[in-house]
């Protein structure tokens, strides 16, 4: 059997022999969103380390662990902190908890980060609904023997993240009455932030956000035939954009006052996702 598949499944397994609990979307939470499952009605929690080779956070402020509830009636499962290719993990292992969640039984994959802005016309604090990324500077999860039972070799990527998805959350917005911009995302591996040059690179390129997480997490889930969407908090303006230099403390900062919109937002949209997919 595949390695990789074999230690999904032995995750699937320990999961399974814990937790007795079926989600319809599966919800990660990044940068801004930390305490977001505070607010769900908790039926269970996994912590990363009780699952048997699953990878586990060493990000500071990034709890390890699923969060099994239901918001507005909806059955969720929640990453609090996810793994990122930076921290010298495998990208099999990047990934392995978003194909864990499609093991799980969700169908919706609701991907949230905090980003850099490349747009001019965006500013920190905005929120940005991804409708496309460039993935091509981080290694692609499905390199290697393809997994016949996870999805086919070669997937189609023209609609990763899902047009009818994003008219929901666009509707949600504008009936929340909350300014949604919406953009290209592009992930590199970072854990630097980028030169000015870079940012020219990925300006060029057709990127309007930057980030080191989430493009290679919707590969893996489009392979496996979930529906994708995204939001991005604009944490920040990018080096080249803003003269100042760029700091995690920025980027914690801008996510943290804008957290009761985004948690706001990210309720609602989920509730209305749910009734789009019944």
């Amino acid at each position: 059997m595949n390695k990789v598949y074999n230690k999904l499944l032995n995750c699937y397994d320990c999961f399974k022999s814990k937790i007795d609990f079926t989600p319809d979307i599966a919800l990660v939470l990044g940068s801004g969103l930390g305490d977001y499952a505070d607010g769900i009605d908790i039926v269970a929690e996994l912590d990363y380390h009780d699952i048997e080779g699953f990878p586990v956070s060493t990000v500071l402020g990034h709890q390890g662990k699923y969060i099994f509830g239901y918001v507005n009636g909806v059955p969720v499962v929640c990453m609090k902190g996810r793994v990122h290719y930076y921290e010298g993990y495998n990208i099999n292992d990047v990934v392995l908890p978003i194909r864990l969640m499609k093991l799980m039984g969700a169908k919706v994959l609701f991907l949230t980060n905090a980003s850099g802005g490349i747009n001019t016309d965006f500013c920190a604090g905005d929120f940005m609904l991804i409708k496309d990324h460039i993935a091509s500077f981080v290694p692609s999860p499905l390199i290697g023997e393809n997994i016949e039972e996870l999805g086919v070799r070669f997937p189609d990527m023209s609609n990763i993240y899902n047009r009818e998805l994003r008219k929901v959350i666009k509707r949600t917005a504008a009936l929340l009455d909350i300014p949604l911009q919406e953009g290209v995302y592009i992930q590199l591996t970072g854990p630097n932030y980028e030169t000015p040059a870079e940012i020219r690179m990925c300006r060029t390129l057709g990127a309007d956000a930057v980030g080191m997480s989430t493009a290679c997490e919707a590969v893996a889930a489009n392979h496996m035939n979930m529906m994708i969407c995204g939001i991005s908090c604009i944490s920040n303006m990018t080096a080249g954009i803003t003269a100042n230099p760029l700091t995690h403390k920025e980027v914690q900062e801008t996510a943290d006052r804008v957290a009761p919109l985004f948690k706001k937002l990210v309720t609602e949209c989920i509730k209305n996702i749910a009734q789009f997919i019944e």
